[in-house]
């Protein structure tokens, strides 16, 4: 395998080198000076050192970010919100290349992939912007007795938390502080410890934008230190977080103490329904790179496959040649389709799953191992994995792996389908494979998740709302509903007789 080389002009080189996270305009290091290493998935080498950000730390930036919020930036006037989110998404297209580099070297998406995320992220940039001159309250008529006006008006929340996960630094990165810029409020970002480097590179581009000091403030740490101290703190507003709904929960249970708003995007064990009618050309490569994409390391995963038991068989094996053929490697290299899984902790943990699929009785298709030859022995790669045989109790249908694992089920009936897969305390998101419009009309109405994808999978935008049911949390993500998550409305009557 070739890995390109990285070029030497990068912003920010991926060299070793130690990073400073940022706080109030300025590159700092944490104050305890502890530092913690962030590695090449791919390879398992030292790639950077960033501060282990603490409680300090916590406490600086959010002080910072009030600073902001009262001061400066409270005066910048919807069109400047926009012309310095133009001003930023343009600073991101000059750099794309960097910034997806930054992400597949940190935490191993093949960089087709993250090259391919520019239309999405830069999307997103120019969505919210638009949306800043956008944002309004309404004139209501009361009953009250005499000359009342009354009406709303929409507010910033304030100071932001946000918590984002290491599958997606960039895209995670860009829809917290993307809506939080277009209200006017201030974020105290903490990024995941597993791929910290592409928020810091971000920073970077925003002080170059022209973002006041303490608008964005980035710390970073674990989330056991720097994570938790956000959380409840009660100088910050909302908590904004990404991640497990173990986590979730924590965090919706550290926010009593002010009784802050929070937003959760948190676990899912989505299911795909496939349909005997079905397009199955269409529905095998879909359908596996609803799992397999990102190595698995996607919350949307569809990794419940659902298929009618008269095309099972068909089905399953055309889904593990598919799975066999994939070209694993380090993502740096253009022609890798998979890539490692981000740490060894994260091996391991798939590994167990492979381990009780097996012990639980299902049938292993395709994949199954770690792959340890030649180059892929210094990193964390795992098969794409394909388990056939299995039933609804087994650890691999209900638990999210969080790797490239799908089992499959075969289902009789569409009423069986529609129960079984809303059988999970989780409702993030859902597939639908048919050619019959009634089918997907039923299928997208009767399936409990927040988003439904019909003949496609991984389909976001950023006008339309995403979010989850059930335990995979609330809040949206997108579209209109993302912006008046970060907003407050104010009720206002004024006597004029």
């Amino acid at each position: 395998m070739t890995v390109a080389q990285t070029p030497a002009t990068l912003r920010q080189p991926i060299d070793g080198r130690h990073r400073q996270m940022f706080v109030d305009g300025a590159w700092v290091d944490a104050r305890s000076g502890r530092t913690m290493e962030t590695r090449n998935p791919a390879t398992g080498a030292v790639i950077a050192t960033v501060p282990r950000g603490d409680r300090q730390d916590v406490e600086l930036a959010v002080a910072a970010a009030r600073k902001a919020f009262d001061g400066p930036w409270s005066r910048f006037k919807p069109y400047e919100r926009q012309v310095l989110l133009l001003r930023i998404a343009d600073l991101f297209e000059k750099h794309w290349e960097e910034i997806s580099r930054s992400d597949t070297t940190d935490m191993g998406m093949p960089i087709v992939r993250t090259l391919a995320n520019r239309t999405r992220v830069i999307g997103m940039l120019r969505y919210y912007a638009g949306m800043a001159t956008s944002l309004h309250g309404e004139t209501i008529e009361n009953s009250l007795p005499g000359e009342i006006v009354s009406f709303t008006r929409k507010e910033p929340v304030g100071v932001v938390g946000a918590i984002i996960p290491w599958n997606a630094p960039t895209a995670a990165s860009i829809w917290k502080i993307g809506p939080a810029l277009a209200t006017g409020c201030t974020v105290v970002l903490k990024p995941s410890e597993e791929a910290p480097l592409t928020p810091l590179l971000i920073a970077d581009l925003m002080n170059e934008a022209g973002v006041p000091p303490g608008v964005v403030n980035i710390v970073t740490g674990t989330g056991g230190e720097a994570g938790a101290a956000l959380a409840e703190h009660k100088g910050v507003d909302k908590i904004v977080f990404t991640g497990s709904t173990a986590t979730g929960q924590s965090i919706v249970r550290a926010s009593a103490g002010n009784l802050k708003r929070v937003s959760l995007e948190l676990g899912g064990k989505s299911p795909v329904i496939v349909c005997a009618d079905a397009d199955l050309d269409r529905a095998v490569p879909v359908a596996a790179m609803s799992v397999f994409a990102n190595s698995g390391q996607i919350c949307i995963a569809g990794s419940r496959l659902f298929v009618e038991r008269s095309i099972h068989d068909e089905f399953v094996a055309r889904l593990a040649a598919y799975a066999r053929g994939l070209r694993i490697g380090d993502g740096i290299d253009p022609a890798t389709e998979i890539g490692p899984l981000v740490s060894e902790k994260q091996l391991q943990r798939v590994a167990a799953y492979l381990e009780a699929g097996t012990a639980e009785g299902a049938t292993l298709v395709t994949g199954g191992t770690r792959l340890m030859e030649g180059e892929l022995a210094a990193g964390n790669f795992v098969a794409p994995t394909v388990f056939a045989g299995v039933s609804d109790e087994m650890r691999i249908a209900r638990e999210e792996i969080f790797g490239p694992v799908i089992s499959a089920l075969p289902f009789d009936t569409l009423d069986e389908a529609i129960e079984r897969a809303n059988n999970t305390p989780y409702g993030l998101a859902a597939g639908v494979f048919t050619q019959n419009l009634a089918t997907a009309h039923q299928l997208s109405r009767k399936i409990r998740a927040g988003s439904v994808w019909v003949n496609t999978y991984h389909a976001i935008d950023p006008a339309v709302p995403f979010g989850g049911y059930k335990m995979s949390g609330y809040g949206r993500e997108g579209g209109a509903e993302h912006l008046d998550e970060y907003l407050n409305t104010k009720g206002v009557f004024i006597k004029i007789d």
